[in-house]
């Protein structure tokens, strides 16, 4: 048997990782409210906002989407992609709460099965592995009834 691997963020900071409950890690200006994703540590870029008070949110976890495509080709580098490369599906997913618009990988779905406007969820998933570690991340999968 071999032995486990550890689970690690492909990207620190960006996001929880608790499997049951996946949050994206954000910022909301203190004086103005303006949320950012990736989180923004230097100062509010709103260019009405003088504040750099950005304290860490967790932002909304699902959200409607607002449109896919597949991805067919490998992504250049420092992106990591498997060998072979196979296609993916990403969506662009409208947050509930927050009103912005994140981008990632779809679980579970392709092109087919998605439709513009129908509610999505966080989820995480496996993005690649070496022999150490499992390197994890974000994705969208249409949400559970």
């Amino acid at each position: 048997m071999s032995p486990q691997k550890s689970k690690k963020p492909a990207i620190e900071g960006w996001f929880d990782m608790d499997e049951k409950a996946p949050r994206l890690v954000g910022t909301r200006c203190a004086e103005c409210s303006t949320v950012y994703f990736p989180a923004e540590k230097v100062f509010c870029r709103n260019p009405h906002c003088a504040s750099s008070d950005l304290p860490e949110v967790r932002l909304s976890t699902r959200g409607r989407l607002w449109s896919f495509t597949n991805n067919c080709y490998p992504p250049p580098p420092p992106y990591v992609s498997p060998d072979p490369f196979e296609p993916y599906t990403v969506a662009a997913v409208e947050l509930e709460a927050e009103k912005m618009v994140v981008l990632g990988q779809v679980a579970g779905a392709g092109v087919e099965d998605l439709e513009a406007g129908m509610e999505m969820e966080l989820t995480l998933d496996t993005l690649f592995e070496d022999d150490e570690n499992e390197y994890v991340m974000w994705k969208w999968r249409p949400a559970a009834a």
